[in-house]
């Protein structure tokens, strides 16, 4: 593909409805812009920074994100549907608190949740796990703080 090169230098442009295709757009700096609506389909991607971006219903589908890093992010009723998460890990998730744009005076959040999922030899650590529902799960071999919970279940039965 012979390329022609160019560098442009766009300020207060309207560009809404433009076309790339075959285009080597590398190193781009873009700022204060408007991208709503708008679709990228085959695209590089790698090491690409976001920041201070507005995602809202955004889908990303068929996308290799390993190794990617999201911080500081509201994900407030996000689906998060056919994915592999071997290795990665979740910190500091919490509720929104007193003054953010989410926060609910009265704690009524609809409930994380995860159904059909494989959290095999996964680890949970120091978690709020209060009013949490198990429902239909293998536990087997589930221990917590180093009891194993069959054990458990198998004494109250008694």
């Amino acid at each position: 593909m012979s390329l022609h090169v160019q560098k442009l230098d766009l300020q207060k442009a309207n560009i809404s409805g433009s076309r790339w295709q075959e285009v080597n757009a590398e190193e781009l700096e873009i700022d204060n812009v408007s991208l709503a609506k708008t679709k990228v389909n085959n695209a590089n991607m790698k090491s690409m920074l976001l920041n201070d971006v507005n995602l809202e219903q955004v889908e990303i589908s068929n996308t290799n994100l390993s190794r990617a890093q999201i911080k500081h992010a509201n994900f407030s009723h996000a689906v998060i549907d056919h994915v592999h998460l071997f290795g990665t890990e979740f910190r500091n998730a919490v509720l929104p608190e007193e003054g953010a744009p989410n926060f609910n005076e009265n704690g009524e959040y609809k409930p994380v949740s995860f159904d059909h999922c494989n959290l095999a030899k996964g680890q949970i650590k120091n978690c709020n796990l209060s009013n949490m529902e198990i429902i239909d799960c293998d536990i087997s071999g589930l221990m917590i703080n180093g009891i194993l919970i069959e054990d458990l279940i198998r004494k109250q039965e008694k």
